[in-house]
């Protein structure tokens, strides 16, 4: 006689959720290949599906897409503004929220501790880590030795910014107690436009004339939005 407890048990196959031959795929090509060839929606899908493991994610991330206007709109997006997409929450916005953190982490340990500022682009790439997802407008002067090796970086304004906002009065107090040979002074354009308005020009023609009677050279002033644009 047979015990019930001796009956060999039986496996039910498991059952696969919509998609899933989809998700493999997609991450068979970047296992092979890196990102080549893959289209923004599908970054984003890859993203989404780190906290999503049995929902297909290919449609909220083409609606992340659509609505935060690209790919670089979803990476920057806050967990609460993604979890306006019909099916994002907070479980599968972790994949995003992850690479956030994760690219803030490793560009914060990859720069090294004195920085050489030589070109515009190296500038542009240095503020964008520090001021180039900010929500307000930010007004910072770099801080350069004698071999354009940065000394610091001081935060001046924040907001609004005008000439009433910007003394130059106040740039170069900074500039002298970091014993500065010349500064680089930059601000960001929340909005992504990289166009100087008529104060930005203002501003810097005020701090190059300031730095021609204090002896200390502005020897750039960059814009940070979608790209940059230097105004010297």
């Amino acid at each position: 006689m047979v015990k019930i407890k001796e009956l060999p048990k039986i496996e039910r196959p498991r059952e696969k959720h919509i998609g899933e031959g989809h998700r493999k795929r997609l991450r068979d090509r970047f296992l092979q290949s890196g990102l080549m060839g893959f289209l923004d929606y599908e970054i984003v899908e890859l993203l989404l599906t780190l906290g999503t493991p049995r929902k297909d994610c290919k449609q909220m991330a083409k609606a992340a897409i659509k609505v935060f206007g690209g790919l670089r709109g979803v990476l920057d997006a806050s967990l609460d503004n993604l979890r306006t997409i019909k099916g994002i929450g907070q479980s599968n916005g972790f994949g995003v929220k992850l690479f956030q953190a994760v690219s803030e982490r490793y560009a914060k340990e990859k720069l090294p501790s004195k920085i050489s500022l030589t070109t515009s682009r190296d500038v542009s790439n240095y503020l964008w880590e520090k001021i180039g997802r900010e929500k307000k407008e930010h007004f910072v002067v770099l801080t350069v030795d004698n071999q354009n090796k940065l000394i610091n970086m001081d935060t001046v304004a924040v907001g609004t910014l005008d000439a009433n906002v910007i003394h130059p009065r106040e740039i170069f107090e900074i500039a002298v107690r970091r014993h500065a040979s010349s500064i680089i002074i930059a601000h960001n354009h929340p909005s992504g436009s990289i166009e100087p308005s008529k104060e930005d020009v203002e501003i810097t023609k005020a701090l190059v004339e300031a730095g021609k009677i204090m002896g200390i050279a502005v020897l750039d002033h960059l814009i940070i939005g979608d790209g940059y644009k230097s105004l010297l």
